[in-house]
């Protein structure tokens, strides 16, 4: 099997319970939400996405077997550096490709890996992290995991729908655009309120790192 990969980049995560950790982001491309081209945007199941992962001309981007993959991965890694290795395995919608070969031929390198997705697809054994970030719209399948992530508010996706699936972890994240301002005042007005949840900002944006 060829994985199909927009983008694989070093940075720190930006977002949820592991905002600040060191990462190499792999980026799947393609994704069962939306095409990606803008001209089918109306059309989408999540309208909000700001995410290209539309074809494979990111930086090493390309089509990989799980062996290359994993070793391009790792060679993004500074390994002398210490710290555990961790992979972010993103999209786009990862689960459409992401599989066991894959989470193993990583694993066999040192990572840890984590997927960030949109629930609708169910993961492959042996993932060290799961967020799932429910989409309005959407039939999420996937109920557990580590972090629930919700961008807030998404009119037919509201956090109480969500507060009794198995995470450990829940977090509402404002919705970028022209409204941000006063969607992080709507989240931290319900974050206040309502306790079980946590306020995840996009902290790599404000940074301006990838």
């Amino acid at each position: 099997m060829h994985y199909k990969i927009k983008e694989i980049y070093y940075t720190l995560q930006g977002e949820g319970a592991q905002t600040g950790r060191p990462a190499v982001f792999c980026r799947f491309t393609g994704c069962n939400l939306w095409s990606g081209r803008e001209e089918d945007r109306s059309k989408a199941v999540c309208q909000f996405c700001d995410t290209d992962f539309w074809g494979t001309d990111g930086v090493h981007g390309g089509r990989y077997t799980a062996e290359a993959l994993a070793n391009q991965v790792a060679a993004l890694w500074p390994g002398a550096s210490g710290g555990q290795p961790y992979v972010v395995c993103t999209g786009g919608e990862p689960l459409l490709q992401l599989d066991e070969t894959l989470v193993e031929a990583f694993h066999q390198r040192g990572f840890e890996v984590a997927v960030e997705t949109n629930g609708t697809v169910q993961a492959p054994p042996g993932l060290d992290w799961i967020c799932v970030s429910p989409k309005a719209g959407s039939e999420v399948v996937l109920r557990q995991g580590h972090e629930l992530k919700l961008v807030y508010p998404q009119p037919g996706a509201m956090p109480e729908q969500f507060e009794h699936w198995s995470f450990a972890h829940f977090f509402l994240q404002p919705m970028d655009g022209p409204q941000q301002q006063a969607n992080i005042q709507r989240c931290i007005a319900y974050c206040l309120a309502h306790p079980k949840w946590r306020l995840s900002l996009q902290t790599h944006k404000l940074l301006r790192i990838p």
